[in-house]
């Protein structure tokens, strides 16, 4: 009897010693307290862009923050599809007729992390190729964010066009690119 007490009474303290993030473990408070809550397109530092120094734009420059429930910046995993439109003039949406295929960035992988996060902006960076935007055109940019542990983000800004004299040029190896499609242009 008294070794029956025993272990039971050891079984129930492994299982409460031993409790895991799905059953309410540190790794869970911390995820939701930490985890990101909210994205947005940086309108700072998103920008029509020529990497390649040609002179003629060549893409877009997407800065995309994450926040956590304390609005805080914080990392984030998963995957984030942009699309790009016509900007409507005197329309409340803006949103005109898509412009090209979306582009699929992906920062599910410590590799994909460390080649897009920013550390001094907090922010994650992507190059999307296209080489018909015109710096003079007005813009609208639309991403959207999935990952499973925290679900589904969206953000949209109109990329206001300007002179090439003001778009900083960035070296094609600073930042990764993707391209129409989700495909990673080879060197």
């Amino acid at each position: 009897m008294l070794l029956r007490s025993l272990t039971a009474a050891s079984l129930i303290g492994l299982m409460i010693g031993c409790s895991s993030p799905s059953t309410g473990g540190h790794g869970d408070a911390t995820d939701t307290m930490f985890g990101p809550t909210k994205m947005r397109i940086d309108p700072i530092f998103t920008k029509i862009s020529d990497w390649t120094g040609d002179g003629k734009p060549d893409g877009i420059e997407v800065s995309i923050a994450f926040e956590d429930r304390f609005e805080d910046p914080t990392k984030a995993a998963g995957r984030v599809r942009f699309e790009l439109y016509e900007y409507k003039r005197d329309d409340p949406d803006a949103t005109g007729e898509l412009l090209a295929d979306p582009w699929i960035g992906s920062i599910a992988t410590l590799a994909e992390q460390k080649a897009h996060w920013f550390a001094t902006g907090r922010t994650y960076n992507f190059q999307l190729a296209f080489d018909k935007i015109r710096y003079h055109r007005n813009y609208v940019l639309a991403a959207q964010f999935d990952s499973v542990p925290t679900g589904r983000f969206f953000d949209k800004i109109v990329l206001v066009g300007d002179s090439p004299k003001e778009t900083k040029r960035v070296q094609p190896a600073s930042l990764p690119g993707t391209t129409p499609g989700g495909r990673t242009p080879q060197p």
